[in-house]
């Protein structure tokens, strides 16, 4: 899926969660961002839709066979826990995709009040 095509699923997924806020598109790696009043909550890439998660909402996800987002690094590959895709019955369904999103974007909420850790000393 191209840049283009993943920005424009991710137009038309901002257009059915229009009563969650401003929602905007913007350019992110290979796919694209969904932001909530500038705070990202969601992205698409290679055609799946990637939701914010938390401790509270992931076992729902994982509930239903939802798997974290996760590409190939240079030596490994890299699982980013913090978003998982969003199920098809989700996605199909307009009220339960803004419930989803809603949720999604109170995790990203909440993670951006966390206290930052503290930083690690260096040795040496």
């Amino acid at each position: 899926m191209s840049l283009d095509t993943a920005r424009a699923r991710a137009l038309e997924i901002a257009i059915q969660l229009g009563s969650l806020g401003t929602i905007t598109v913007s350019r992110f790696f290979g796919g694209a961002a969904l932001l909530a009043d500038g705070v990202q909550f969601a992205f698409v890439i290679k055609g799946s839709l990637y939701l914010r998660v938390n401790e509270e909402s992931r076992p729902a996800f994982e509930a239903l066979g939802a798997a974290p987002f996760s590409y190939a690094g240079r030596s490994k590959s890299v699982t980013v826990a913090s978003y998982y895709e969003a199920p098809a019955e989700i996605v199909d369904d307009a009220d339960e995709l803004r419930n989803w999103a809603a949720r999604s974007r109170q995790a990203a909420l909440a993670a951006l009040t966390r206290k930052p850790r503290p930083k690690r000393q260096r040795w040496g």
